[in-house]
């Protein structure tokens, strides 16, 4: 009997904020064929306990659990989520380059705060 040790990749997002739903709909016409769990906190009650029992902590930024059972978040699960799609390996690897990753972090987290910020404002949830 053969055990396959590798773990399902699994991302969370907020389906309630209309940029990252886009967003995530986009990439998963993408990765049709790829074996991602994709976990909607807006819509699957307490499914964001799986990664931190702060539901807004985990609505701020996109979470992942990569295939080693890791938490990555932010643009550190878009590394994740590229790392594992077809024809978008070449923005892991990008991204993953230590200037570009830094000025990725810092890009990512402030548009990421904006964006919760937005939201909040317009009432998505």
């Amino acid at each position: 009997m053969g055990n396959n040790n590798k773990k399902t990749i699994k991302v969370y997002y907020n389906s309630a904020c209309p940029v990252c739903n886009a967003g995530i709909k986009n990439q998963k016409s993408k990765m049709a064929n790829c074996e991602i769990d994709w976990k909607d906190v807006h819509t699957q009650l307490g499914i964001h306990n799986e990664v931190s029992p702060d539901l807004e902590f985990v609505r701020k930024r996109l979470h992942a659990v990569n295939e080693k059972g890791e938490i990555k978040v932010g643009i550190e699960a878009f590394e994740v989520i590229w790392r594992h799609s077809p024809n978008e390996h070449w923005k892991a690897k990008l991204i993953s380059l230590p200037i570009i990753k830094q000025i990725s972090i810092f890009l990512y987290n402030t548009f990421a705060w904006f964006l919760y910020k937005w939201n909040l404002r317009k009432h998505h949830w």
